[in-house]
């Protein structure tokens, strides 16, 4: 007999949730076919067969976390070795959590919580019965129609970000700085760029800008650049920029990763965000695609915020928030003057980064963004 478990993924993945098998007990599998679908914090992964074999059983259910090591299925197999452990897995597309529904005859109720039930167009496999053994009663079926409240599980994406998120705050030290920038020279250089944007078949955002501007500043503060090892006691500090940003979807947040920013110019920048922003609404992200990042981006500005709080995307030491640029008083040559004005919140981990260096990275990028032009050379 193999048991098939889990494996390292690598990027500190230590578990991964069920989504779904995709084989049954009973069936013949081939070698590298794919068992089950599990989600972890960065992407969605199909786990291969180490064998070619018969599965005799599964050992755990849609929705069950299982942690790196842990047996999920057992295989019978000429080519038995115990505990053979798979290769890693190849990404997959995001998919959402099954969720298993209790058969109708299962449900424990009385004939007028039945008949309320089906008045209110509530499914009572659906429910979780709060009586004795497990009865449902009728304030389980109006709670369940939303006449009291809603009750979401904390599963798939969404418990990923929150354990992700709390990692974040328990395991770090996290500290803000807050810092306005004088937009004018920003806006008129993407006003302008964007008369081409047709021709390079792409839509010009802020965004490629804020990435060089990050580079520059980088080259003067590396100490932003890399990420904490907390098993060996260690700061990462990377020669490449990879900066990862935050998308938006359906499912929740999802980082994807731009890779060597420093070797790319403001128009493959824009196509590369682009890409893969799309990527992730469309739960395509691949592993590389989440992977590897150094220091990360989060355009809150984009929603309609001037200002946040971002959280480093742990284990990296550093994360720029960017809000929106907003029509302001400002005083200019003695004289009061409408501007355009945006606020950076710079937040690292202040184990990493001492007060006078992360002060030095924000004045440094937001020098960087007042003087665009000079950062974003050749256009």
């Amino acid at each position: 007999m193999v048991l098939v478990k889990l494996p390292d993924i690598g990027e500190g993945i230590a578990e991964g949730e069920v989504v779904k098998f995709l084989v049954s007990e009973g069936d013949l599998v081939d070698k590298y076919q794919p068992l089950v679908e599990v989600m972890t914090v960065k992407v969605n992964v199909e786990i291969p067969s180490p064998v070619k074999g018969r599965v005799v059983k599964i050992l755990a259910q849609p929705g069950q976390v299982l942690k790196v090591g842990e047996p999920f299925i057992e295989i019978e197999s000429e080519e038995a070795v115990e505990e053979l452990q798979p290769k890693a897995p190849a990404a997959t597309h995001a998919a959402e959590a099954v969720r298993i529904n209790r058969k109708t005859s299962d449900v424990i109720a009385t004939p007028a919580v039945k008949r309320l039930a089906k008045e209110l167009g509530v499914d009572l496999s659906t429910v979780k019965g709060s009586g004795a053994g497990g009865r449902i009663t009728e304030e389980d079926v109006r709670r369940a129609a939303g006449g009291y409240e809603t009750r979401i599980p904390i599963r798939g994406l969404r418990r990923m970000i929150s354990e992700r998120l709390v990692t974040a705050k328990s395991k770090t030290a996290l500290v803000t700085i807050f810092e306005e920038v004088n937009a004018e020279e920003l806006v008129k250089l993407r006003d302008e760029m964007r008369k081409l944007q047709h021709e390079k078949d792409v839509k010009l955002t802020f965004m490629p800008f804020i990435m060089k501007a990050i580079v520059e500043a980088v080259r003067q503060y590396p100490a932003l650049n890399g990420w904490i090892d907390d098993e060996r006691n260690e700061i990462v500090l990377s020669k490449t920029v990879n900066i990862g940003f935050a998308v938006d979807t359906p499912d929740g947040l999802l980082v994807p990763v731009l890779k060597n920013v420093e070797a790319k110019d403001v128009w493959t920048l824009a196509k590369e965000v682009e890409e893969l922003a799309e990527k992730a609404r469309q739960g395509r992200l691949s592993l590389d695609d989440v992977r590897g990042g150094t220091i990360s981006i989060s355009n809150y500005g984009a929603l309609g915020s001037y200002s946040g709080t971002p959280i480093v995307n742990y284990p990296e030491i550093a994360i720029v928030g960017v809000g929106r640029v907003e029509k302001k008083p400002v005083v200019k040559d003695g004289q009061v003057t409408v501007g355009e004005l945006m606020q950076l919140a710079v937040t690292i981990d202040h184990r990493a980064v001492d007060g006078g260096t992360m002060g030095g990275f924000v004045l440094a990028l937001k020098k960087n963004l007042e003087n665009i032009r000079q950062i974003v050379r050749g256009v």
